[in-house]
């Protein structure tokens, strides 16, 4: 019950539309009753032919003996009035009127439904979506990106499938039920008691089978997260393991996960397709059960039940563990839906803590500094910065200079709050970075990583990232800056071209001036450069170096560098070693000092 709502939580939006199919359903019921009750009147054509004979009046009455007799004295009726031949065709006529509603009301039903479910499908990836987005970057530090899509794509699936069998465990199948149900105590109350005593026993057996099945279901969807992530790592490193001739080892790695994920599915669909032969089987040792009992009491003239409707009423039995077996495969589906549910409710639920305060402040621009005062911060247990200070004043280039692994980059992702301090205060102008509106805090800001990230779409989109308003003039005179233009004027669209998968069709250079040409666009007070000449050859590097140049000047700038030619000109520089500021002065002071930062340049080969 506790799966079953949660499932239908998720529709409280479309309920208008579920009236509509209750409605349509109830009719497609009745409508299906009646086109199986018409197998009485060719019945008593064939029992009963016409006669000459005076047929006794019987009155109308609800009670069931009664009404039988009534349905039977009309049919006589109306058979010896029209003759035997001229009925079947009456009959044959009303029959097909019958099945055309039935099938028309059953169509409706599931036309209204088709929108309830990819309204749904549509909702629920989009809350995901969003609430991915919004996760701070920590989040993704111990998530598989495979995970991840196999939840945005099968986990969101099977919920759809478990919506649809939420809806007609609720609003078709019962109605079915009920309609058939009442229709077996009309004809036999005795004989339905008896098929009601023994029901119990199938419905425990399918239960049993059920509980098994959400565990086997939340395993497989977990183990095919993996088999897709391995995709998604083959796919970005296909080069290397080309390169490293590692074609049978990755190819090996993938056949164990995938056949893990077939093992497991293997399972879930014998728990799963065990459920229709299981119902089907029991539902015929109910009806041998019925043949018996009910037989006995035609022969044996023990209740007022002859032989045309007996056998209506084993007919309408045999339509009744229709949607009994449709109820157990809805029961099944969500099952197996609450189970992919769970998946999805793990990122909904998991907490953002990187967020706006309630007195949030927004900073019209940057005045005056950066500073960091006594900054620790921690992955986990293990403490990666320690204790650092310095200030980054207004028009200022600081340099972060280091082995890696000291905790550079993550010094410079703690400034616009990709994470948050574990002790201590970042201040921009005096305010802690946490009192400030995020939003408006990373607008202050331009970002250059060591990879440019770039999407599959056209150089103008990408370089108008965050600013979709810029005109194409003013892209073009940001491209112009970061020594861009001339070679995109030079691709087959110019700026309407796309560059294909993280711009996997331009050069290293190439990418690196797009994602200097977005920085500049956004015209930013500060900015973070994390090691952005350092993937380079020496022609790109100092294309992209004289774009960097470009994009600094008046501007306040953090800059991570392995290369330390490139920042000989910063104001301050900082030794970071094992999370500490081991040295810190300008290059030349540096360089007289003859520590670390000294054995770093001899060891790159300038002055």
């Amino acid at each position: 019950m506790k799966q079953l709502k949660s499932i239908l939580a998720i529709v409280r939006g479309y309920r208008s539309r579920q009236w509509s199919y209750v409605i349509f359903n109830a009719l497609a019921s009745v409508f299906s009753l009646f086109s199986i009750a018409a197998i009485v009147p060719f019945l008593a054509v064939v029992f009963d032919p016409a006669t000459a004979d005076a047929i006794k009046p019987v009155g109308f009455a609800w009670e069931p003996e009664q009404l039988k007799s009534f349905i039977d004295y009309k049919l006589k009726l109306f058979i010896q009035e029209k003759g035997s031949q001229q009925s079947l065709y009456y009959f044959s006529f009303a029959i097909i009127i019958l099945f055309l509603l039935k099938n028309v009301f059953n169509y409706l039903s599931f036309y209204t439904i088709a929108y309830t479910r990819s309204g749904v499908v549509r909702d629920l990836r989009k809350r995901v979506y969003r609430k991915l987005v919004d996760l701070p970057v920590s989040f993704y530090s111990n998530e598989r990106k495979g995970d991840i899509i196999s939840r945005l794509t099968n986990d969101v699936k099977e919920v759809e499938w478990g919506v649809v069998g939420a809806i007609e465990m609720l609003f078709k199948h019962p109605f079915y039920i009920l309609i058939y149900l009442s229709s077996l105590v009309v004809i036999s109350w005795r004989l339905t008691l008896f098929s009601v005593l023994i029901l119990p026993v199938s419905g425990y057996i399918i239960s049993r089978i059920a509980k098994r099945l959400k565990s086997t279901a939340q395993k497989g969807q977990k183990k095919l997260g993996e088999v897709i992530n391995v995709i998604e790592e083959t796919l970005g490193g296909l080069k290397v393991i080309k390169g490293f001739n590692a074609e049978h080892q990755i190819k090996g790695f993938f056949d164990n996960k995938n056949e893990q994920h077939f093992k497991l599915m293997l399972k879930l669909h014998r728990k799963e397709l065990a459920a229709s032969p299981v119902s089907e089987f029991l539902g015929s040792v109910v009806i041998s059960a019925i043949l018996m009992f009910g037989g006995a009491m035609v022969l044996n003239q023990t209740d007022a039940i002859d032989g045309k409707f007996f056998i209506l009423y084993i007919v309408a039995f045999s339509q009744l563990i229709t949607p009994a077996k449709s109820l157990t495969e809805s029961y099944f589906r969500v099952q197996k839906a609450s189970a992919s549910f769970e998946r999805l409710t793990e990122i909904l639920d998991s907490e953002n803590k990187i967020v706006d305060r309630e007195d949030a402040k927004t900073l019209p621009h940057f005045e005056d500094r950066v500073s960091y005062k006594d900054i620790h911060f921690s992955y986990g247990d293990n403490e990666v910065i320690s204790g650092i200070n310095f200030d980054m004043k207004k028009g200022q280039t600081v340099a972060l200079v280091g082995a890696s692994g000291g905790g550079k980059s993550t010094l410079a992702d703690l400034l616009p709050r990709f994470y948050d301090v574990s002790k201590g205060e970042i201040l921009v102008d005096g305010h802690d970075v946490k009192a400030l509106k995020i939003m408006n805090l990373r607008g202050l800001m331009g970002i250059v990583t060591q990879e440019p990230i770039l999407f599959n779409d056209s150089v103008l989109e990408n370089i108008r990232l965050g600013n979709q308003q810029a005109s194409l003039e003013s892209v073009q005179h940001a491209a112009e800056i970061a020594n861009a233009h001339t070679f995109i004027e030079q691709l087959e669209d110019g700026y309407n071209t796309n560059i294909g998968d993280r711009g996997s069709k331009l050069s290293g250079g190439q990418r690196q001036r797009l994602a200097i040409a977005r920085a500049v666009l956004k015209n930013p007070d500060i900015l973070i450069l994390d090691e952005a000449t350092s993937a380079l050859d020496t022609e790109s590097e100092k294309l992209v170096q004289e774009a960097i140049e470009n994009l600094m000047k008046g501007r306040t700038s953090l800059v991570i560098a392995h290369r330390l030619s490139t920042i000989k000109h910063a104001d301050q520089i900082l030794v970071i070693e094992k999370g500490k500021v081991i040295e810190k002065g300008t290059h030349q002071s540096l360089i007289s000092n003859n520590g670390q930062y000294k054995k770093l340049v001899d060891l790159q080969g300038f002055a």
